[in-house]
């Protein structure tokens, strides 16, 4: 037997991998399990190059868990080490084996892992480590490396036949919880469901049926818990692969998940490599549900599913998997912030949606449109968020009338240039995020000859301000934010049946009766089939209100009331005929408070007992 120190800078180096190499304790048994498809890898390369003779057999990894002995441990039927190698890689800290075996098999170099200090995580969970190995070298005997968490370890030979390594970790009484069989089920699915080796972890039960109907016959059987998918289709050519194959690889990603409207399916080896695929999935009229299912790995190791500094934020709501060896696996978000690599990734990814997005729009127009209910949200939020982005995609992105029709933004330019374009050379546009609540506004407008569209998305308010200030010639405007005569400026100007004597006395009727804080009476000559009293609201100050609100502030905006007119139409019969003759003051009073109800009821601000009183003052009219 042998005893020694590893050879590091410090004694404290075992503390500090404990608490500060990782910042997640769980990520030992992606190390540790990397490292053992790392040396299967090898030995796979070597076989291949004819190094080693004759059948390798099986290189199936396997992971179990003893808690009466309260160990976990790690198999592999890998290239294992010789004596002088344990002394050599394990001795060392720092000293990866990948780095030597990378410069003798270069051209093989995708197989090798980035995990240097990989190994020495075992020790997060582990007060004891023990490493049984033998190589796969002829005459070689088994060698036993044993450490208890500190700079002294023991060597020893050992009578193992086969090649391979064990590691296994006495686990320390901290973390006890990684005793937990399905604690470690969980963590292999997580972090190595699609590492290039098969690993085993237990067995499980599997049921089959044999004969019809009656005759029918359970029959249940004992195999092999495989928990990986070695051969993820990202890894395999687009052409190679049928539409059946995304959607079932889709549903593994995402059990019970309603199927993806598409797919990107990425693979580039210049200047970066990266693979991958990338889902649009059913977004619908919301964001923040959806985040974060984005997974990103390292040659088939998964780092995070974090991946806003590797794509940009609008891309976060996509789904898939992004797999690239030049991103590392433990490092800082101001490194991946900085890194230029990481910036080509960014690039390449948002061309490559782009690219797709526009590829199916120009060839598949009618299918294009109808997805527009889910894709809206996504497209707006790339163009808000990502200037290469809203370059291509004005060209596709689509504006939704309130008949359903869709339109790009020059086709729609283009139609209402004629009627909807406003003293100053600006062309309007009308829309509504409440097509129900809104419908006399959008009657009265269209009326005028308006187009109007529907914007109820949840960034629309966002995208509106944007696009006005991409376009620079065109404006929004909610239907309901002014009359329709007023909608689209221009110098037009009805002239009113009624003395401006008669206005006076009529609005200072109403001035007594519109009491709440930010309303304003406005005495307006309109056609007489208009409404005899309408509330508008200022479309500025509601936009910023609304923004606000979506952000979740108060802010400046936050403590000013609501702000909304009452426009109060001077030729209408109601009005200027019906109203005007009334004697009775308290008829009157009651004639205006009726007339302001029924504005307040056509925006939905009438509620409550108010909402109560006024049905009821209603069948009294009736009666």
């Amino acid at each position: 037997m042998q005893k020694g120190s590893i050879s590091v800078q410090t004694e404290n180096i075992f503390p500090i991998i404990k608490q500060f190499l990782y910042s997640d304790q769980e990520i030992f048994l992606r190390e540790l399990v990397s490292n053992a498809v790392d040396a299967t890898s090898k030995l796979i390369t070597l076989s291949n190059r004819g190094d080693i003779k004759g059948d390798i057999g099986d290189t199936t990894i396997e992971v179990s868990v003893d808690k009466e002995n309260k160990t976990i441990t790690i198999a592999d039927k890998g290239i294992g080490m010789t004596e002088d190698e344990v002394m050599k890689y394990l001795n060392q800290v720092a000293f990866s084996s990948a780095t030597e075996f990378l410069e003798k098999y270069k051209n093989e170099s995708s197989i090798i892992g980035h995990f240097g200090l990989g190994f020495y995580s075992a020790f997060m969970v582990a007060d004891k480590v023990e490493v049984q190995t033998r190589s796969y070298k002829k005459n070689k005997k088994g060698t036993t490396w044993t450490c208890n968490g500190d700079p002294e370890y023991t060597l020893d030979s050992n009578d193992r036949k086969t090649r391979g390594t064990d590691i296994i970790l006495h686990v320390s009484d901290d973390s006890t919880e990684f005793l937990d069989e399905g604690r470690i089920e969980g963590l292999l699915t997580k972090y190595c469901k699609f590492l290039p080796v098969e690993i085993k972890f237990g067995t499980k039960t599997e049921t089959t049926w044999e004969g019809e109907d009656d005759d029918k016959k359970e029959i249940k059987t004992e195999v092999d818990n495989i928990i990986n998918n070695p051969n993820p289709i990202w890894k395999k050519k687009a052409n190679k692969l049928k539409e059946e194959d995304y959607k079932k690889f889709y549903n593994e990603l995402y059990p019970y998940s309603t199927p993806p409207m598409f797919w990107i399916h990425l693979d580039i080896d210049f200047p970066f490599n990266l693979t991958g695929i990338l889902y649009f999935p059913k977004l619908g009229n919301s964001i923040e549900v959806q985040k974060n299912k984005i997974q990103l790995y390292s040659n088939q190791v998964y780092v995070t599913d974090e991946v806003k500094e590797i794509v940009p934020e609008f891309l976060t709501l996509l789904h898939g998997v992004i797999d690239s060896p030049d991103i590392p696996l433990n490092v800082s978000r101001s490194y991946l912030q900085s890194d230029a690599n990481v910036k080509k990734i960014t690039g390449y990814i948002t061309k490559k949606v782009a690219d797709k997005l526009a590829s199916l729009f120009k060839k598949k127009r009618e299918d294009f449109e109808s997805k527009w209910d889910d894709l809206g949200v996504f497209v707006k939020y790339g163009m808000l968020s990502e200037e290469k982005f809203h370059k291509k995609a004005v060209k596709f992105v689509l504006l939704k009338d309130v008949d359903g029709k869709l339109h790009t933004i020059e086709e729609f330019k283009e139609k209402i240039k004629a009627t909807q374009t406003d003293k100053h050379d600006k062309l309007v546009m009308v829309y509504t995020n409440n097509p129900s609540g809104t419908d006399t506004y959008i009657e009265a407008a269209k009326n005028k000859g308006y187009h109007v569209l529907q914007f109820d998305n949840v960034i629309d308010n966002h995208f509106m301000q944007h696009m006005e200030g991409k376009l620079g010639d065109t404006t929004f405007v909610r239907v309901d934010s002014d009359t329709a005569d007023n909608l689209v400026q221009k110098d037009e100007v009805t002239e009113s049946v009624m003395s401006e004597k008669e206005q006076e006395k009529v609005k200072t009727l109403f001035e007594s009766k519109v009491t709440q804080a930010g309303a304003s009476i406005t005495m307006k000559a309109l056609s007489p089939d208009d409404l005899p009293v309408q509330i508008t609201r200022p479309e500025f100050m509601r936009r910023m209100k609304e923004m606000q609100a979506m952000q979740g502030g108060g802010g400046a905006m936050g403590g000013f009331p609501d702000s909304y007119n009452v426009v109060v139409n001077t030729n209408h019969p109601l009005v200027a005929e019906k109203l005007i003759k009334m004697r009775s003051e308290e008829k009157k009073e009651d004639f205006v408070n009726h007339l302001y109800d029924l504005a307040r009821l056509n925006q939905g601000m009438l509620q409550g007992a108010e909402l109560s009183t006024f049905v009821n003052k209603s069948l009294e009219f009736l009666k």
